[in-house]
């Protein structure tokens, strides 16, 4: 089978050419699902939307969504820098201009009353609760509301979610182990306020931490986060501090507390990982420290050469998928942008293996500190790349 068959989504609305982000070399994976299929046909032969319809989309992964309904000129909502890449590079690749789909991070406002919502299942429930509560204002007593995943993505707290925020579910027959839910808005049905961002006090500090929905461990310290605080490097002299996946920004903040002279970088592909990061570190220091925060697609933002410390927790899944390609990118990508002597201080849990990414890249590394779970591990630049 050829790449390009591999690479091409076959649906009612025709075929088009899908590729993820970020790419790599024999991708095994495909840029949807069954969900995005059974999504597809059956708004093609069942719900068949007039050619003027509002259609809303959201957490479209790699845009499989909204390249096959850019006619309708959607808007497609996601939390993910690489998506909306994507999203933009699938457009290209078929022929389509980019302007058919707007596209806007999971923070922006919305506008107008949509005919059509259509929603990926997201990892995070928090941030389903989260986008039906910001919804809710923009719904006509005739939306159809259509969620979509795979089975084994879809808890039965889902069901119960779209009841209480929206209204009465019905749902479709199974179809290669994917689902579709139907909602539809009840006049009656009373959205509350939203939760998030949530918020909660670090242990053993003052600073008060804000986590917006999609934020990991947004509840509380999570372990592997508690145990790198406690062997954060300080007093390095360092320029420039680049919290690498940042998440709420709980490493760039302490980072930036140790060592004072020091301008700190918050990088992160979720719009709100960096917020959470961004009120996290001005309420902790207002305007009296240097930052900078960017959702973005790791370093690539960054000239070479311009960092002396990078810290990461790399995240060892996209979406649903397991892997260490995230991992392996960042460490690739921080030989490149770290000063000739900088170091990159990198946890990962044991079994993830870090080191020998790290030793091919680097050439060697050290243990800083680990226990039953956790590795912290450093490496440095001794040449200029």
């Amino acid at each position: 089978m050829s790449v390009k068959t591999e690479n091409l989504l076959r649906v009612s609305q025709g075929e088009f050419e899908l590729n993820r982000l970020p790419k790599r070399p024999l991708e095994l994976l495909r840029a949807w699902d069954a969900a995005d299929e059974y999504l597809l046909d059956s708004l093609a032969e069942v719900v068949k939307p007039p050619a003027d319809a509002r259609i809303l989309i959201f957490n479209d992964s790699f845009g499989a969504l909204a390249v096959a309904l850019s006619s309708f000129q959607p808007i497609a909502v996601s939390d993910s820098y690489l998506s909306q890449q994507a999203t933009r590079h699938n457009l290209a690749e078929n022929g389509l201009p980019e302007n058919s789909v707007k596209l806007l991070n999971s923070l922006e406002t919305l506008a107008g009353q949509f005919d059509l919502v259509l929603i990926k299942a997201p990892k995070t429930l928090a941030l389903l609760e989260d986008q039906l509560i910001r919804l809710h204002p923009y719904l006509l007593p005739s939306t159809k509301i259509i969620l979509a995943g795979m089975i084994k993505t879809l808890p039965p707290s889902i069901w119960k979610l779209l009841e209480r925020l929206v209204g009465t579910t019905t749902t479709a027959l199974a179809r290669k182990k994917a689902r579709l839910i139907f909602a539809s808005p009840d006049p009656e049905v009373v959205v509350p306020a939203s939760p998030y961002p949530g918020c909660y006090r670090l242990e053993e500090s003052g600073y008060l931490i804000s986590n917006h929905a999609n934020v990991f461990s947004r509840d509380s310290l999570d372990i592997g986060t508690r145990f790198f605080l406690q062997h954060l490097p300080a007093g390095r002299n360092a320029c420039d501090i680049i919290d690498l996946g940042c998440g709420n920004g709980l490493l760039g903040l302490m980072a930036a507390e140790r060592n004072p002279g020091a301008t700190v970088h918050f990088v992160d592909e979720s719009f709100m990982a960096v917020a959470s990061a961004k009120e996290n570190f001005y309420r902790a220091f207002g305007q009296k420290r240097n930052a900078t925060f960017c959702a973005g697609d790791g370093l690539k933002d960054f000239k070479p050469a311009s960092a002396d410390l990078i810290l990461c927790n790399p995240p060892f899944h996209q979406q649903n998928t397991v892997g260490d390609q995230i991992a392996s990118n960042m460490f690739n990508e921080s030989r490149n942008v770290l000063r000739k002597g900088g170091e990159l201080w990198v946890i990962g849990n044991r079994h993830l293996n870090y080191h020998i990414n790290l030793n091919r890249i680097f050439g060697a590394h050290s243990i800083v500190a680990s226990n039953t779970k956790f590795v912290i591990m450093k490496t440095q630049v001794t040449t200029v790349a």
